[in-house]
C-alpha cells in the first residue's frame, strides 16, 4: 500500500497498518526504534522494512528487532 515518510525528527514512515519510527536520541549516543501496528503480522512487516534499509548502512550493528 501507499506509505508516508516524514522526515521532521529522523525517519517515520507511516502505513495503513501502523508506522515505524527512527530517530536520534536526544539524551544517549544511539538511533532510538520504535514500531506500532494493528496486528503481529503488520508489525514484522515493518520491522523487516525498516532492517532492509538499516543493515546495509552498518552490517554488523545488531538490531534489536
Amino acid at each position: 500500500g501507499a506509505e508516508r515518510v516524514l522526515t521532521l525528527d529522523g525517519v517515520r514512515v507511516e502505513y495503513a497498518d501502523g508506522f515505524g519510527l527512527a530517530r536520534a536520541s536526544n539524551t544517549t549516543p544511539v538511533v532510538v526504534l520504535r514500531f506500532e501496528a494493528d496486528n503481529a503480522q503488520a508489525l514484522e512487516r515493518i520491522q523487516a522494512s525498516f532492517r532492509a534499509a538499516l543493515q546495509p548502512l552498518k552490517p554488523a550493528a545488531p538490531l534489536p528487532f
